[in-house]
Protein backbone atom coordinates (compact mmCIF):
# COMPACT_ATOMS: atom_id res chain seq x y z
CA UNK A 1 0.00 0.00 0.00
CA UNK A 2 3.11 2.53 0.73
CA UNK A 3 4.41 1.45 -2.19
CA UNK A 4 1.48 2.06 -4.17
CA UNK A 5 0.94 5.40 -2.74
CA UNK A 6 4.33 6.53 -3.50
CA UNK A 7 3.63 5.59 -7.06
CA UNK A 8 0.78 7.91 -7.03
CA UNK A 9 2.26 10.74 -5.55
CA UNK A 10 5.43 10.55 -7.82
CA UNK A 11 3.23 10.26 -10.65
CA UNK A 12 1.28 13.32 -9.89
CA UNK A 13 4.38 15.46 -9.27
CA UNK A 14 5.64 14.88 -12.91
CA UNK A 15 2.46 15.33 -14.50
CA UNK A 16 3.24 19.01 -14.71
CA UNK A 17 7.06 18.20 -15.96
CA UNK A 18 5.22 16.89 -19.48
CA UNK A 19 4.71 18.70 -22.58
CA UNK A 20 1.49 20.05 -23.19
CA UNK A 21 0.91 17.95 -26.88
CA UNK A 22 -1.25 20.15 -29.14
CA UNK A 23 -1.13 17.93 -32.41
CA UNK A 24 1.37 14.96 -33.56
CA UNK A 25 3.22 16.12 -36.63
CA UNK A 26 1.89 13.15 -38.63
CA UNK A 27 -1.77 14.87 -38.08
CA UNK A 28 -0.63 18.02 -38.97
CA UNK A 29 1.18 16.63 -42.28
CA UNK A 30 -1.86 15.36 -42.89
CA UNK A 31 -4.48 17.75 -42.43
CA UNK A 32 -2.12 20.03 -44.06
CA UNK A 33 -1.55 18.31 -47.31
CA UNK A 34 -4.21 16.64 -47.31
CA UNK A 35 -5.24 12.70 -45.78
CA UNK A 36 -4.13 11.22 -49.27
CA UNK A 37 -0.82 12.09 -48.69
CA UNK A 38 1.68 9.46 -47.29
CA UNK A 39 3.85 10.60 -44.61
CA UNK A 40 6.86 9.53 -43.57
CA UNK A 41 9.24 10.95 -40.82
CA UNK A 42 13.28 10.87 -40.84
CA UNK A 43 16.02 11.86 -38.52
CA UNK A 44 18.76 14.09 -40.48
CA UNK A 45 22.04 14.56 -39.29
CA UNK A 46 23.57 17.43 -40.66
CA UNK A 47 27.42 18.15 -41.32
CA UNK A 48 29.15 21.07 -39.78
CA UNK A 49 29.15 22.52 -43.27
CA UNK A 50 25.58 22.06 -43.73
CA UNK A 51 25.03 23.61 -40.35
CA UNK A 52 26.96 26.26 -41.29
CA UNK A 53 25.39 26.90 -44.54
CA UNK A 54 21.97 27.21 -42.38
CA UNK A 55 23.62 29.24 -40.36
CA UNK A 56 24.70 31.66 -42.47
CA UNK A 57 21.27 31.85 -44.33
CA UNK A 58 18.60 32.08 -41.36
CA UNK A 59 20.91 34.30 -39.29
CA UNK A 60 20.61 31.80 -36.17
CA UNK A 61 22.01 29.59 -34.39
CA UNK A 62 21.39 25.92 -34.30
CA UNK A 63 21.03 24.29 -31.53
CA UNK A 64 21.35 20.92 -32.28
CA UNK A 65 22.58 18.67 -35.34
CA UNK A 66 19.98 16.29 -36.17
CA UNK A 67 16.39 17.50 -37.78
CA UNK A 68 13.30 15.63 -37.91
CA UNK A 69 11.83 16.56 -41.10
CA UNK A 70 8.72 15.15 -42.23
CA UNK A 71 7.87 14.58 -46.42
CA UNK A 72 4.42 14.38 -47.43
CA UNK A 73 4.20 12.39 -50.78
CA UNK A 74 1.37 11.44 -52.96
CA UNK A 75 1.24 9.30 -56.39
CA UNK A 76 5.07 9.29 -55.77
CA UNK A 77 5.34 13.05 -56.05
CA UNK A 78 6.37 14.91 -53.20
CA UNK A 79 3.63 17.65 -52.15
CA UNK A 80 5.26 18.76 -49.49
CA UNK A 81 8.26 19.23 -46.17
CA UNK A 82 7.30 19.47 -42.22
CA UNK A 83 10.72 20.91 -40.49
CA UNK A 84 10.27 20.24 -36.16
CA UNK A 85 11.98 22.96 -34.44
CA UNK A 86 12.56 22.47 -30.96
CA UNK A 87 13.35 25.63 -29.04
CA UNK A 88 13.26 26.99 -25.50
CA UNK A 89 10.29 29.78 -25.68
CA UNK A 90 11.17 31.37 -21.87
CA UNK A 91 11.73 29.02 -19.49
CA UNK A 92 10.75 25.81 -21.24
CA UNK A 93 10.24 24.21 -24.90
CA UNK A 94 8.11 24.41 -27.37
CA UNK A 95 8.04 22.35 -30.90
CA UNK A 96 6.81 23.76 -33.84
CA UNK A 97 6.05 22.09 -37.09
CA UNK A 98 6.80 24.04 -40.33
CA UNK A 99 5.16 23.12 -43.32
CA UNK A 100 6.69 23.98 -46.28
CA UNK A 101 4.88 22.86 -50.02
CA UNK A 102 6.91 22.06 -53.13
CA UNK A 103 6.70 24.85 -54.56
CA UNK A 104 8.97 26.62 -51.94
CA UNK A 105 6.12 28.31 -49.77
CA UNK A 106 5.70 28.27 -45.99
CA UNK A 107 2.02 26.72 -45.97
CA UNK A 108 2.07 28.00 -42.10
CA UNK A 109 2.93 26.72 -39.02
CA UNK A 110 1.53 24.21 -36.44
CA UNK A 111 2.32 24.39 -32.61
CA UNK A 112 2.79 21.06 -31.92
CA UNK A 113 3.74 20.65 -28.05
CA UNK A 114 4.31 24.26 -25.62
CA UNK A 115 5.58 23.64 -22.18
CA UNK A 116 5.11 27.08 -21.19
CA UNK A 117 1.45 28.82 -20.30
CA UNK A 118 -1.00 28.59 -22.15
CA UNK A 119 -1.70 32.41 -22.58
CA UNK A 120 1.68 32.69 -24.06
CA UNK A 121 0.68 30.37 -27.31
CA UNK A 122 0.38 32.51 -30.43
CA UNK A 123 -3.40 32.95 -31.49
CA UNK A 124 -4.46 32.03 -34.75
CA UNK A 125 -4.71 35.43 -36.07
CA UNK A 126 -0.92 36.05 -35.35
CA UNK A 127 0.25 32.49 -37.30
CA UNK A 128 -1.83 33.50 -40.12
CA UNK A 129 1.60 35.91 -40.79
CA UNK A 130 3.31 33.08 -41.67
CA UNK A 131 0.80 31.62 -44.42
CA UNK A 132 1.85 31.69 -47.63
CA UNK A 133 5.19 32.97 -47.28
CA UNK A 134 7.70 32.34 -50.58
CA UNK A 135 11.06 31.56 -50.13
CA UNK A 136 12.31 33.78 -52.27
CA UNK A 137 10.20 36.51 -49.92
CA UNK A 138 11.52 35.87 -46.39
CA UNK A 139 11.68 39.72 -46.02
CA UNK A 140 7.88 39.44 -44.87
CA UNK A 141 9.06 37.02 -41.86
CA UNK A 142 10.97 40.24 -40.78
CA UNK A 143 7.76 42.33 -40.46
CA UNK A 144 5.83 39.98 -38.61
CA UNK A 145 4.49 41.91 -35.60
CA UNK A 146 5.05 40.62 -31.87
CA UNK A 147 2.51 39.25 -29.69
CA UNK A 148 2.01 42.09 -26.97
CA UNK A 149 2.98 40.08 -23.64
CA UNK A 150 4.61 37.14 -25.51
CA UNK A 151 7.52 38.48 -27.30
CA UNK A 152 9.87 35.73 -26.88
CA UNK A 153 7.36 33.87 -28.23
CA UNK A 154 7.32 35.64 -31.53
CA UNK A 155 10.90 35.99 -31.75
CA UNK A 156 11.04 31.91 -31.46
CA UNK A 157 8.27 31.24 -34.22
CA UNK A 158 9.98 33.78 -36.21
CA UNK A 159 13.64 32.32 -35.74
CA UNK A 160 12.30 29.14 -36.44
CA UNK A 161 10.57 29.53 -39.47
CA UNK A 162 14.07 31.16 -40.88
CA UNK A 163 15.80 27.92 -39.70
CA UNK A 164 13.24 25.42 -41.99
CA UNK A 165 13.50 27.90 -44.47
CA UNK A 166 17.73 27.09 -44.56
CA UNK A 167 17.47 23.84 -43.68
CA UNK A 168 14.37 23.13 -46.59
CA UNK A 169 16.77 25.05 -48.79
CA UNK A 170 20.18 23.15 -47.88
CA UNK A 171 19.22 19.55 -47.43
CA UNK A 172 15.14 18.83 -48.66
CA UNK A 173 14.90 21.04 -51.96
CA UNK A 174 14.41 19.37 -54.79
CA UNK A 175 14.97 15.51 -52.99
Amino acid sequence: MKQLLTYSLLLILALPLSAKILISPIDAMKENFGNENKIEKKNILLTNAQVQNIEDSAKVKLLNKIVRVFKATKDGKTTGHGVLINRKIRTKNGVVLYLISADSTLKGIEVVAFNEPMEYIPSDKWLSQFEDVKMQDKTKLSSITNITGATLSAKIFIDGSKVAFAIYDEVLKGK
